[in-house]
């Protein structure tokens, strides 16, 4: 007879088993174990939890209501330790279940339209994609992966970048023709902004005078919770915005916004990176092949904002 390691995870395939075959007999079969050493494993895992799991007849088996919460959560657990071994014993090959988080405007524009390929690239591979601009813990939300958009706070995760864009105040030509194209910064205080729900690392816009930077900015008449929120509010011609030039250059390329105040633009960037935990141990081959996958096949830049006559320029 085949010994049976008498460890937690055995009494939990133990439990699972008996459950699932409906009886001890059965599951002594199948584990290759006698009845009485299959009954002496559920009495051990009963004694150590300080709870009856199941009751006993002579013609069934039911679960207690301890039972029925243990028996799922088991069940569960013992899937990870499986999809766990196969994923170490298969090497590179990327399989399981992927969990990406994303801030929305990047996710829309840039990572949606990969998705397709990357799974067909890797058929084994399941995704969850969370877009959200909240910033989320990894470790908390059980993310492989996130993509941040600006400063990075000190972590302990691991960065690798995916490119940068530039900052740009832009406004709908609607609006422009409403109120005005400011000339100089000072000229904020007299129109309408589009803020933020959270707060911002910095206060105001910065803008350069000189060899010196001020920061401005015009009385927010709206608020909102994430770039595309904004980006549409600026669309609709309720205020001027500052946004990064990945999220809007299609929009300004094709006239639905307009920069302004280009010559006070001091050329901060926003880069963008992929963040993932990756101190401890060996990455999944998952989570391996997603973050080359991105490097790869991101392209951000700042490539667009041309016209010079009255303002713009930053070609490259």
């Amino acid at each position: 007879m085949a010994r049976f390691d008498t460890n937690r995870s055995a009494e939990m395939e133990v439990f699972v088993r008996v459950v699932d075959l409906g009886g001890f007999t059965q599951a002594a079969r199948k584990l290759r174990l006698t009845p009485s050493g299959v009954s002496k494993l559920m009495s051990r895992l009963e004694a150590r939890l300080g709870s009856r799991l199941v009751t006993r007849t002579t013609r069934k088996l039911a679960l207690t209501e301890e039972g029925q919460a243990f028996y799922q959560r088991a069940v569960r657990i013992l899937a990870e330790m499986e999809e766990a071994e196969r994923e170490a014993a298969s090497g590179a090959a990327p399989r399981g279940r992927l969990t990406v988080n994303s801030n929305i405007p990047f996710g829309m524009l840039h990572l949606m339209p990969l998705i397709p390929r990357f799974l067909k690239e890797h058929p084994d591979v399941t995704l969850d994609l969370m877009l959200t601009d909240t910033t989320i813990d990894l470790m908390q939300e059980r993310a492989d992966v996130a993509i941040r958009v600006g400063p990075l706070r000190a972590s302990r995760l691991v960065a690798r970048k995916l490119g940068t864009s530039r900052m740009v105040v832009v406004g709908a030509p609607d609006y422009l023709a409403r109120f005005g194209t400011p000339k100089t910064p000072a000229d904020l205080a007299a129109h309408r902004g589009i803020g933020w729900t959270f707060p911002r690392i910095r206060g105001g816009w910065p803008f350069k005078r000189g060899d010196r930077t001020e920061e401005a900015m015009p009385p927010p008449v709206a608020r909102a919770s994430d770039g595309e929120v904004a980006r549409r509010l600026a669309l609709g011609g309720v205020g001027l915005a500052r946004l990064a030039l990945f999220h809007i250059g299609p929009d300004i390329e094709q006239g639905r916004l307009v920069p302004v105040l280009q010559s006070y633009n001091p050329g901060d960037r926003e880069d963008i990176h992929a963040v993932y935990v990756g101190h401890t141990a060996p990455l999944p081959a998952r989570v391996r092949a997603f973050i080359d996958f991105l490097a790869e096949h991101v392209r951000v830049g700042d490539s667009t904002l041309k016209r010079s006559g009255d303002g713009w320029k930053l070609v490259g």
